[in-house]
């Protein structure tokens, strides 16, 4: 979970969150947070599974 720039929160799901920190931070994605950065993580967990996390 992030909490953006503007106090709004996203939520996602990555196998690497590291890169996917690099990528919301950099701008290299775009979509919700891209016009909302900086962001900050505040929130993670780790599934071994995707579908564990509640992914589609």
């Amino acid at each position: 979970m992030l909490r953006c720039a503007d106090g709004h929160y996203y939520v996602g799901h990555t196998d690497d969150l590291d890169a996917r920190m690099v990528a919301h931070q950099s701008g290299t994605l775009g979509g919700y947070t891209h016009s909302r950065r900086p962001v900050a993580l505040v929130w993670s967990e780790t599934f071994a599974v995707r579908e564990e996390a509640g992914a589609d």
